[in-house]
């Protein structure tokens, strides 16, 4: 996965249990004190999810929520990151629709090896957004934090359902997104 949602994870972890909470889900994990996280490159996966499992166990939450959660935290940094794939008049599901041509995509270019997950997006109205979520490491709520992380982003609420899921044993998970509030004097672009 890709370095920068490990140190977010720190990040969330440390913002919402504190330092010392933070050392204790990685002894929990059995993983080092001092995990040498850098911003580029890639680190295992079960790292991530060693550490959640750990965090979910010690503050009795459950996985999913705990990773929703920390989709929603890291939203607006992933957002910030990648300013000039960012179309200044897209709000919530223009981003949503985009996210795979316009950010999955150059990640995959630039760093050989990173595999964001991989993202089918259609523009159901103006107001929905159907995704269909592909990866191994079978994490929609994250997919759903990040979601509700833009929709609060932009100052919006969206509603999602979530027709299959692959840990219900369907081969993709499939989001259907839709926008519950459009500010004033917005109007999503089709």
């Amino acid at each position: 996965m890709h370095a920068v949602i490990h140190l977010a994870l720190k990040k969330f972890m440390e913002a919402k249990y504190g330092s010392r909470q933070w050392l204790r889900f990685l002894e929990l994990a059995a993983l080092p004190s001092k995990l040498p996280y850098v911003r580029l490159g890639h680190y295992p996966d079960a790292e991530l999810e060693a550490i959640i499992a750990a965090a979910a166990r010690e503050t009795k939450t459950s996985v999913d929520t705990l990773v929703e959660e920390f989709g929603f935290a890291i939203a607006t940094d992933l957002i910030t990151m990648y300013p000039r794939l960012i179309k200044p008049e897209w709000r919530t599901l223009d981003l949503l629709a985009n996210t795979e041509k316009t950010i999955h995509e150059v990640v995959r270019q630039r760093q050989p090896g990173i595999r964001p997950a991989l993202l089918q997006c259609e523009r159901l109205s103006p107001e929905d957004v159907q995704i269909t979520y592909t990866s191994n490491r079978r994490l929609c709520a994250l997919a759903q934090g990040i979601i509700r992380g833009v929709a609060a982003h932009y100052g919006e609420v969206v509603g999602i359902t979530q027709p299959a899921c692959m840990l219900r044993g369907d081969p993709a998970c499939v989001l259907r997104v839709r926008l519950e509030n459009a500010r004033p004097g917005v109007r999503a672009s089709v």
